[in-house]
């Protein structure tokens, strides 16, 4: 089992932050390891909004597709893997900070579609990942100020 949570401050407004984070169609700025997102469903984001994803990962290719299991805009959204590799879940928080807003971002899921080894290393490198995704939204964001 994969458990991850990784936090960050951003000197934007939460709203700000929270909106940008929460477009499917923003993924691709700031997750280096997305290509490209895809909305399958229409109308507004909410719960059971699909989107579908193009990501590369240890190496491999993947698509997987994200349903939109529960969203509170501006303060909270959970994705589960509708389809994909192995089964996922990914939440977003934002909350005010300080005259900004941390956002913080968490990852669990069962690496089935890996070998076992993968899994044990899995971890550290999605971590190491996030961290790397949320500098890269926070220096997207605050470049706007």
């Amino acid at each position: 089992m994969v458990n991850v949570q990784t936090r960050i401050h951003i000197d934007r407004p939460r709203a700000e932050v929270a909106d940008f984070a929460a477009n499917p169609d923003n993924a691709p700025q700031w997750y280096v390891n997305i290509h490209s997102s895809q909305r399958l469903t229409g109308g507004p984001l909410g719960v059971g909004s699909k989107v579908a994803f193009n990501a590369a990962f240890m190496g491999r290719e993947l698509s997987y597709t994200y349903e939109f299991v529960e969203y509170v805009p501006g303060g909270k959204l959970v994705m589960r893997t509708a389809q994909g590799p192995f089964p996922m879940e990914t939440t977003y928080t934002w909350a005010d900070d300080d005259g900004g807003t941390v956002m913080t971002l968490g990852n669990t899921g069962s690496p089935s579609g890996f070998p076992r080894l993968a899994g044990l290393v899995m971890a550290p490198m999605i971590r190491r990942q996030t961290r790397k995704d949320l500098q890269k939204l926070k220096s997207i964001l605050e470049r706007r100020q």
